[in-house]
């Protein structure tokens, strides 16, 4: 399933409090890639590929959220799954990594562990492809860009090294998901999105997320003139009740 990412940052949110975020995007010369590969939740993030076992993936987000570490956690699946030498799988929660390649998985294959974050894939032209994506986002971590845009930039990196050797399969796929810790407040809709069968996935995920924040900028903009809108025909309506109040104590005082 080609090449994914796993990411954490740590943020402060409006109210100043600690927060933590997940993100994981994916890309592949097949379809429907987002379907298999991707999780994500308050918890950590997961990606499950080459041979895919999506139970790990699911698995793996449900033991995060029992409170195991995410390397006990994915260890734990990993050896009770009779095909683990021909998976990758790897992740991150609030505190640690992990990533794991089987060494049935397809060349070239492997994975890398940065600080905040996991990197792996199969089938790939390189190495690069790994470094590639790696190097982009340490490179921008933490910026002010949302994750979800930063996590597309690295896709694109280890495309442009390389990315899945398999020139002869037209029909690729990518996808993004991003969570975070926050309890009250809602991920908007562009960190959660899918490009399920295209020629130029990475591309495609990039405008669609383009689009997508665009009209959720929007919405919100919309929504805030209405308030607006609100509170100033509630502010001329307590007004004019004022000035009535006034008036009938003026008649009043002529009576």
């Amino acid at each position: 399933m080609t090449f994914s990412i796993c990411v954490r940052e740590r943020y402060t949110d409006e109210d100043g409090g600690d927060q933590v975020r997940f993100g994981v995007a994916v890309t592949t010369r097949l379809p429907g890639v987002g379907t298999l590969c991707p999780f994500a939740s308050s918890d950590g993030a997961v990606a499950t590929q080459s041979l895919v076992n999506v139970e790990l993936g699911r698995k793996g987000i449900e033991y995060l959220g029992d409170g195991l570490a995410v390397d006990d956690a994915l260890e734990a699946l990993l050896n009770a799954d009779e095909g683990s030498a021909q998976r990758q799988l790897h992740g991150v929660d609030a505190d640690g990594t992990f990533a794991f390649s089987g060494d049935e998985c397809n060349d070239w294959y492997g994975h890398r562990e940065g600080q905040n974050y996991t990197v792996a894939g199969n089938l790939l032209t390189g190495e690069d492809v790994i470094e590639d994506t790696a190097a982009a986002y340490e490179s921008d971590a933490h910026g002010d860009a949302p994750l979800a845009e930063r996590l597309i930039d690295a896709l694109a990196a280890g495309h442009a090294a390389g990315g899945d050797k398999r020139e002869d399969l037209e029909v690729q796929s990518a996808a993004l998901l991003v969570r975070n810790t926050e309890e009250e407040a809602d991920d908007p809709y562009y960190n959660d999105l899918r490009v399920d069968a295209s020629e130029t996935p990475v591309a495609d995920l990039r405008e669609t997320y383009e689009t997508a924040r665009r009209g959720y900028e929007t919405i919100l903009e919309k929504y805030a003139e209405e308030e607006d809108g609100g509170d100033e025909a509630e502010a001329d309506d307590t007004g004019t009740e004022t000035d009535d109040a006034g008036v009938g104590a003026d008649d009043a005082g002529t009576e």
